[in-house]
């Protein structure tokens, strides 16, 4: 599903990754680690269609409306609630029986009770939590997941393996992490970048 030959990107004159190569099959895992400054970022914002390599050839096998992507940023309105949120996402995706996967979701992830809060009123790990529902919410064919274990608790990071578990080898992944252990057991393919 994607394919990297000797992908590079460069921002001005600072080179952020250099001769990258990923093979990633339908269905597969790629774990992503590497130091702060390492370009992972970058080449998930790549691979989720978000940027352009400056140099290379980048392919990915899957229409944009079909990818989940969880960046740094959660991506929600903090102004709306959960539930807002949600439905609107579900809007723009033409989510089918909407309401019942956004409750399905909001469920799963423990933030049933809080639908109505707003979210600026949410604290990070359940902002977190909310921005994991939206990834998921249009049941998309590859997961691009930037450092998706950010300010989850004991319990979110549970919920989140769970979920892992249940759609690895159905779905395709490039998840990025600074914690490999957490999904080493799900990966297919590592790159490790320097």
């Amino acid at each position: 599903m994607i394919e990297a030959r000797n992908v590079g990107r460069l921002f001005g004159d600072k080179r952020v990754l250099r001769g990258v190569d990923l093979d990633v099959p339908r269905g597969g895992f790629a774990l992503v680690t590497g130091p702060n400054g390492a370009g992972k970022t970058t080449l998930l914002r790549m691979c989720a269609g978000l940027a352009l390599p400056s140099e290379g050839e980048l392919r990915v096998d899957v229409t944009r409306e079909r990818i989940g992507f969880l960046a740094h940023d959660p991506l929600v309105y903090r102004e709306l609630t959960a539930l807002e949120n949600l439905d609107l996402y579900g809007k723009l995706y033409r989510v089918l029986e909407r309401k019942e996967r956004v409750g399905m979701l909001l469920e799963r992830f423990g933030l049933w009770e809080a639908r109505h809060e707003r979210v600026g009123a949410y604290s990070r790990g359940m902002t977190q939590r909310l921005a994991l529902c939206r990834v998921l919410l249009h049941d998309p064919a590859l997961l691009v997941l930037d450092e998706p274990y950010t300010a989850l608790d004991a319990q979110g990071a549970d919920l989140l393996d769970e979920q892992l578990d249940e759609l690895h080898g159905d779905r395709t992944f490039l998840v990025s992490t600074h914690d490999p252990e957490r999904v080493e057991r799900f990966a297919t393919t590592r790159l490790v970048l320097a």
